[in-house]
């Protein structure tokens, strides 16, 4: 059973808390174990309530929350990302709001609030974060001269589907051939045209090109309203559907990204710049 007690200096409600052995009332105790996390040895501070007697341990729900945040910033320094307290911290050197640097970055606030809240980011994402709290804006070769746009995405994505006549934005299948498209009309409109369609960042990942930090953007993305984004030129439309005909099945378009050395030749994780796109050769 547990009752409210107090406040506690770190905001975090005190509450009494029975041994579940039936033995005296658990106490708090701040220890440090050892956890495995994504591979890596990891020591963290932890804070929990344990009897006395028994040595059973339990928490509540916002310690739990508080531990696994403990955990991905321990991660996070130990394999050199940016925890969340130093992008709150550098970015408030800047004065930047949330959503300043979203738009600094060219991605959606929603990533900077998980980033913020404890949502371990990508290497690359990472490696903007750098650029973007450096003072500078994310370079023009990671968004093909264009500003980052989830409507827009998705109205590029609606042509597509317009051409072939079944969905290819799927939630749960993690944008594998979407994503593809995708980055063929980006590409192929940054070759011939001097910019990008979405202004979206890719990221060199073991199952091709894929839009950085897709994890975080797919459900933005199904539910944008397309409406919103700058409509396509016609000559947009011509680079869409010229990819539509070359890769007119999902999983041609999936092969074609694979062969491409402008992915191959990136490290895992790495953003593949549009400055590569005239060495494309699948279109």
């Amino acid at each position: 059973m547990k009752t409210a007690k107090g406040r506690r200096g770190n905001n975090m409600e005190e509450v009494r808390m029975k041994c579940p052995s039936g033995h005296e009332e658990m106490r708090i105790k701040k220890v440090k174990k050892r956890v495995t996390f994504r591979g890596v040895n990891l020591m963290v501070p932890v804070e929990q309530y344990v009897c006395r007697i028994c040595g059973a341990e339990a928490g509540t729900v916002p310690q739990a929350a508080a531990i696994q945040k403990t955990i991905s910033d321990a991660y996070r320094k130990a394999v050199s990302l940016f925890t969340g307290d130093e992008i709150v911290e550098k970015r408030r050197k800047l004065k930047l709001t949330q959503e300043a640097l979203a738009k600094r970055m060219n991605v959606g606030i929603a990533s900077i609030k998980r980033w913020e809240g404890g949502t371990i980011q990508s290497k690359s994402m990472d490696r903007a974060l750098r650029i973007a709290l450096g003072d500078q804006a994310v370079g023009d070769s990671c968004t093909g001269n264009r500003a980052f746009s989830i409507p827009r995405i998705k109205l590029v994505l609606k042509e597509f589907e317009s051409i072939f006549g079944r969905h290819i934005l799927k939630k749960n299948d993690r944008m594998l051939f979407a994503a593809k498209y995708l980055w063929y009309a980006d590409m192929v409109a940054h070759r011939e045209t001097g910019e990008s369609m979405t202004g979206s960042t890719y990221a060199a990942l073991p199952y091709g090109p894929q839009l950085n930090n897709y994890k975080d953007l797919i459900d933005d993305i199904i539910g944008a309203d397309e409406s919103k984004a700058e409509p396509l030129s016609p000559e947009q439309k011509r680079i869409i559907t010229r990819i539509a005909m070359k890769f007119s099945q999902e999983r041609m378009v999936y092969d074609a990204a694979h062969k491409e050395k402008i992915w191959k030749r990136q490290p895992n994780g790495a953003i593949i710049p549009y400055t590569d796109s005239s060495e494309l050769i699948g279109i």
